[in-house]
């Protein structure tokens, strides 16, 4: 039952992007056709999940048994850097035509904030389950990464389809492109308000 409350609570509840305003740049900057929104769904999710069960580890048997649980920070953002780098070169090896369909997704990945955002929320941040409140293990924090770049994804890919659409509509000028896509990012966030109190 913990397992499908991380999920839910992860994808509609605190999304990543429309609750917790994480991710905001490819959220804005990539989201204008669908297939570009479907890759950098496709991976950011991968390396949000990678990340996350890299840095918890890093986190637990490293930094906290060495007492310089005060680095943190710095080490996840070098663990997120050098995993891109490894996913790029092993993806040019093994897939070159993955490789070249996910094209610049891969290097933006390393600066986008949600991948740093989820791997910090996931060590520091105490959960509560039937008014428990604890961390999460190993397990929990891996299924809450997955969900959370899932919730990422479907907000990316609503968007591209609604910014698609707005494309095809007469819209005033002083509200074409980023004004409107504000605009829509906010009714969209606030439909996402309406999974408040779900779990």
């Amino acid at each position: 039952m913990e397992y499908l409350i991380i999920i839910i609570s992860a994808i509609f509840v605190n999304n990543i992007l429309l609750s917790q305003f994480l991710g905001v740049c490819p959220f804005l900057g990539v989201s204008n056709k669908l297939s570009t929104a479907v890759g950098m769904s496709g991976a950011v999710c991968f390396v949000i999940t990678l990340a996350t069960l890299v840095t918890y580890m890093i986190q637990n048997y490293v930094l906290d048994s060495c007492g310089i649980g005060f680095m943190q920070t710095i080490a996840f953002i070098l663990v997120i850097a050098a995993l891109v780098q490894m996913v790029e070169i092993v993806l040019k090896k093994v897939s070159p035509a993955l490789y070249q369909a996910l094209g610049i997704f891969l290097p933006l990945i390393t600066t986008n904030c949600a991948v740093l955002g989820v791997a910090l929320i996931v060590v520091t941040k105490e959960f509560t389950f039937g008014g428990e409140a604890h961390m999460l293990n190993l397990g929990e924090s891996v299924v809450y990464a997955f969900a959370t770049s899932l919730g990422f994804g479907l907000a990316m890919i609503l968007f591209a389809g609604l910014r698609e659409q707005l494309a095809l509509n007469s819209v005033p000028k002083a509200f074409k492109g980023i004004p409107i896509a504000l605009v829509t990012a906010s009714i969209l966030a606030m439909a996402f308000m309406g999974f408040s109190g779900l779990v």
